[in-house]
């Protein structure tokens, strides 16, 4: 099962699995102590002497609760799960129309990471990277007002698609990073 399948274990979400409200805004140091708790009472350590069937229940929770940990901590991928559970798939193949706009700034910050690449300019990919986190911090604002106040599915899945979009682009930009400072 991956993380972002609606990953139900015994008909909970991820978020039952840590006592959180189903919502984008998430208490994020309640889901960290939620999560070393259920991480500390399945770990193997505490099942040496126990039947094989405890041993892999145990197993299943510690595995469960990293992929459901992985997913809430994480706004793109939180707003995916919740979007999924509320039927909506936000990746899905039929779901790929982008405001023009921003498939404009897609454009520009492609150029803008190739051109720094090219140049080897860590600052200029430091700073796009600023300017990416800031994009995401906005998007992740208008989630919570689309999500959790508004229920504006549709607008909540073009912000999740863009919020992706940034995460990957973020991800590139820190492996062209470590490449260029080895």
């Amino acid at each position: 099962m991956s993380a972002l399948n609606i990953g139900l274990a015994d008909n909970h979400s991820y978020f039952e699995l840590f006592d959180l409200t189903p919502q984008f805004d998430v208490d994020l140091a309640k889901l960290e102590t939620n999560y070393r708790s259920i991480q500390s009472a399945s770990h193997p350590d505490r099942f040496v002497t126990a039947s094989p069937a405890e041993k892999l229940r145990s197993m299943q929770t510690a595995t469960l609760a990293n992929e459901a940990y992985q997913t809430l901590k994480n706004p793109a991928k939180r707003a995916q799960y919740l979007l999924a559970l509320l039927g909506v798939d936000a990746i899905a193949e039929t779901n790929t129309s982008m405001p023009a706009e921003f498939l404009m700034q897609q454009m520009e910050w492609r150029e803008a990471v190739d051109d720094a690449k090219q140049a080897k300019n860590i600052d200029a990919l430091n700073a796009l990277l600023i300017e990416m986190h800031q994009e995401a911090e906005r998007l992740q604002a208008d989630l919570t007002d689309l999500i959790d106040e508004k229920n504006n599915l549709a607008l909540a899945t073009d912000a999740t698609r863009k919020l992706i979009f940034i995460d990957k682009v973020c991800a590139d930009i820190r492996k062209i990073i470590e490449q260029l400072d080895a």
